[in-house]
């Protein structure tokens, strides 16, 4: 009889054991269950993984994007400079609030924002440049930060990708006005779903926390119009025990990360710039026919995916087909990008054997050529 098939290698696998279990019943049975000691000491605890700035917590990665951009005091009229490779929920905080997303191209090495392209988009009308730290890897914050400086712009750093990456040892989050991360499952740790917001000001703190409590601090004494995006306790628990482990995973990852690079042939792996630390929230190659290799690998027994198949500004609610309400956006590093990408597995949950099959699979599709 032959041996049974080797299990299925996923492009994910979020970590929810006995330790996020044990924290998640503790609170439940604490009966403080909302915005409670736990969000508390879990935005302190965060705060060492920004350069100690000024964290608050929220219940999503889109609402910490929403309500940064409220507290800066941007809205109708102004325009924000986005990258247009990237989850949508960039450019939807930005309309969300009532302004307007200008899409720039990427990088083609980091998948990052072009310094040169978001100098060049810099309008009367830019109030804020958000540039994403896509993939885990840190955006080249050492030029965006001085254009925004010489035009008088907001930052608002989009690290929802990002958890412990760096640039020149400046931690992402620690460079904009404020910065915004994600804890949904598939992170690079998770609160089974939450957000936070991390600012260098005490003011923009204390503002991000009235909108996330229906403008209030006292209860019922409502200061400005707010909303409900509060983190549950029970989510915080369980960030903290993730954020706990974070370091020991980032370091797996970069490992895995590591062993794919040494070993990979006939794709394009993952350039990293000098000086940026890369957490590999995904290990993204390009590949000729991405179709045939994503199918290749699935029927291997690898799993993986496409990060993002449609940029930004070809989605529905940023294109219409009447020209005259839109302009001709010109991205033709994020066209490439978009049409080459797929991303390997590189989790912390990876055996040698996952890696070396990986490897095998990969390396298979140029032979097929």
């Amino acid at each position: 009889m032959s041996g049974a098939e080797p299990a299925f290698v996923p492009a994910a696998r979020p970590v929810i054991g006995d330790d996020e279990i044990d924290a998640a019943v503790r609170v439940l049975r604490s009966g403080s269950v909302v915005q409670g000691p736990e969000v508390a000491a879990f935005e302190q605890e965060f705060s060492a993984l920004v350069a100690d700035r000024h964290c608050v917590a929220v219940n999503s990665g889109t609402s910490a994007l929403h309500l940064a951009l409220l507290a800066l005091g941007i809205g109708s009229g102004d325009e924000v400079i986005v990258p247009s490779f990237s989850f949508a929920a960039t450019a939807n905080a930005v309309r969300l609030v009532g302004a307007e997303p200008v899409f720039v191209d990427i990088e083609p090495g980091s998948f990052c924002v072009d310094p040169a392209a978001v100098e060049a988009a810099v309008t009367a009308r830019t109030a804020a440049i958000m540039p994403v730290h896509l993939y885990g890897h840190p955006a080249a914050m050492d030029k965006i930060t001085p254009i925004a400086e010489k035009h008088g712009l907001a930052v608002v750093e989009d690290a929802a990708q990002a958890h412990d990456a760096a640039l020149h040892g400046t931690p992402v989050g620690a460079f904009g006005a404020a910065a915004c991360f994600s804890f949904y499952p598939t992170k690079n740790m998770h609160a089974l779903e939450g957000g936070m917001v991390s600012t260098p000001d005490a003011e923009t703190a204390r503002t991000l926390r009235l909108l996330r409590n229906q403008g209030m601090e006292q209860r019922y004494a409502n200061e400005i119009v707010g909303a409900n995006m509060r983190l549950t306790d029970v989510a915080a628990a369980i960030g903290r025990v993730q954020l706990g482990k974070l370091k020991a995973w980032t370091e797996q990852r970069r490992a895995n990360a590591a062993f794919l690079d040494a070993n990979l042939t006939g794709v394009v792996v993952p350039p990293v710039a000098e000086g940026a630390r890369h957490v590999y929230h995904q290990y993204t190659i390009r590949v000729a026919d991405r179709d045939a290799a994503q199918k290749a690998l699935t029927e291997r027994g690898i799993g993986s995916g496409v990060y993002y198949p449609t940029p930004i500004h070809r989605l529905k609610p940023f294109w219409e087909p009447d020209q005259k309400i839109n302009r001709q956006w010109d991205l033709p590093e994020t066209e490439k990008a978009a049409a080459e990408v797929l991303s390997l597995p590189v989790h912390p949950s990876l055996s040698q054997d996952d890696l070396e099959r990986i490897v095998t699979a990969v390396n298979a599709l140029g032979e097929q050529r």
